[in-house]
């Protein structure tokens, strides 16, 4: 399994969209930055048929030092949960890549 980077989707995008890279790279980082700033502020993101994304409490718990076995404390926290839209499970079930196209190439 091979890992792709934001650099990687920067230069995809831009190829097949006909923008510059610098253009494309603002966009992404931006959207990111946007994702970020509404899961900071606790709000749910939901994008229909790719997944949602949204904050969960993680409760406070007792672990245990394997090496050591000395019991620690961890303390609550808060962590993102992504769960699977339709379109992406159907994409990992059968193996097809979906393209979306905007509606004025259709």
């Amino acid at each position: 399994m091979a890992t792709t980077t934001k650099k990687d989707l920067i230069e995809r995008v831009a190829t097949e969209t006909e923008l510059s890279r610098a253009d494309v790279r603002r966009a992404v980082q931006s959207f990111l930055d946007h994702v970020i700033g509404e899961l900071a502020r606790g709000n749910r993101l939901e994008f229909r048929d790719f997944g949602v994304f949204e904050i969960r409490e993680r409760a406070g718990r007792v672990a245990q030092n394997p090496k050591t076995l000395e019991r620690v404390a961890v303390p609550p926290r808060k962590s993102v949960r992504f769960k699977v839209g339709r379109l992406m499970q159907q994409s990992l079930e059968d193996g097809t890549v979906v393209i979306s196209r905007t509606r004025d190439e259709e």
